[in-house]
């Protein structure tokens, strides 16, 4: 029987106050960053360690649309039909 992937709570709480701690947006909630700096990192190499996985993990949720998740209140967005 194959195990169905959680969300680690705990990480999702925790990348939810990261912040940026180097560079011009240093301070800036990491789920915050313009995407085109994520997709950068993402060209050019994630740092190493947590602050790496935690940017990517952003890219990730950046890359599909899923920002709503970190914003209260906030509904998935509705698709748009052709």
């Amino acid at each position: 029987m194959s195990q169905e992937l959680q969300p680690d709570p705990e990480a999702f709480k925790k990348l939810v106050t990261a912040t940026m701690p180097f560079g011009k947006y240093a301070g800036k909630k990491l789920i915050d960053l313009p995407e085109p700096y994520v997709v950068w990192f993402n060209q050019k190499g994630f740092p190493k360690g947590e602050l790496g996985e935690m940017l990517e993990t952003v890219y990730t949720i950046k890359a599909n649309g899923l920002e709503y998740l970190f914003r209260p209140g906030a509904k998935k967005p509705e698709k748009r039909q052709a």
